[in-house]
């Protein structure tokens, strides 16, 4: 792990524009989750389509896992906190996805994938982020990366701050995954009660953050308190620099950014396009068999 020694600070923090509470529901066969971004925040949180939220000591909420299902025009970054996750799909991939491990799996054109648990009993928890791609992208070939806990870049902030860089670059420590359209910022944050961390964020990039443990503040100035199952919208300031938060207790938080696509989103279950004819030329390729041919 790498230390950081003299941090950027932020002069002027992005504040909290709204607090959202997750849906419960279930998907897959039956795994019970949270749905932390949902449909109607698809546009406000552009280039993101959704985040789900999973964890369960009960191995009923999770042991039927996502049998096979299609997926086109998007990618899907699963993140798992704890846990054992296989991974299969039509172009023939296959991983284990472990604690603190990393799924990116771009659908493009199409793909037809499962992921199911390796585990009869124990704590299952992580996240699933949706994150869109560009118009120009979407028909482009599926593409697969496991990424080890052990392979993710980390660092240790001057102030106590343990940060994971899973996409992006913060504090000079760049991400396992980057993407020059979207530009996706993708940091989970493990911060001491008191801590305070700044991360710069792109005036015109959308972000929010997601408390999975513990409590902090956002902001510097009349600052608002996310506690822990929350997820807190980062207002679009253009004078702002970035975020500053710190922590009531001791504290997870994911940080999500990134450049909206600023393009029509059309969303069929698995299926995220432009447009309705493409939606329907998705389901029709599905029916056909040559949805992943």
């Amino acid at each position: 792990m790498n230390t950081v020694d003299k941090p950027y600070n932020v002069q002027q923090s992005r504040s909290l524009e709204r607090l959202v509470t997750g849906i419960p529901t279930s998907d897959g066969a039956g795994v019970k989750l949270t749905r932390v971004l949902t449909h109607d925040l698809q546009r406000r949180l552009d280039p993101f389509l959704m985040l789900d939220a999973f964890g369960s000591d009960s191995a009923d909420d999770y042991i039927a896992g996502f049998p096979s299902h299609p997926h086109r025009g998007f990618e899907t970054v699963t993140y798992m906190i704890a846990g054992r996750m296989r991974h299969r799909d039509s172009a023939g991939h296959e991983g284990l996805l472990e604690n603190g491990g990393v799924q990116w799996m771009t659908a493009g054109r199409g793909i037809i994938h499962s992921e199911m648990p390796e585990q009869e009993e124990g704590s299952m928890e992580g996240f699933q982020l949706w994150l869109n791609l560009p118009a120009g992208e979407k028909m482009r070939p599926a593409w697969y990366r496991d990424i080890k806990a052990g392979e993710l870049p980390h660092y240790r902030s001057e102030a106590g701050a343990d940060v994971t860089v899973i996409a992006g670059s913060s504090h000079g420590t760049a991400g396992a995954v980057s993407r020059a359209q979207t530009e996706p910022l993708y940091l989970d944050i493990a911060l001491p009660s008191g801590v305070r961390f700044d991360q710069v964020l792109p005036p015109g990039h959308n972000a929010f953050l997601y408390v999975y443990r513990g409590a902090l503040d956002v902001g510097t100035t009349d600052a608002r308190r996310v506690a822990a199952g929350r997820m807190g919208i980062l207002a679009n300031d253009p004078a702002a620099d970035g975020v500053v938060v710190q922590a009531f207790s001791d504290t997870r938080v994911l940080l999500i950014a990134g450049r909206p696509l600023g393009e029509p989103i059309v969303q069929y279950g698995p299926f995220v396009m432009n447009t309705r004819e493409e939606i329907e030329q998705a389901l029709n390729d599905y029916r056909t068999g040559r949805l992943a041919a």
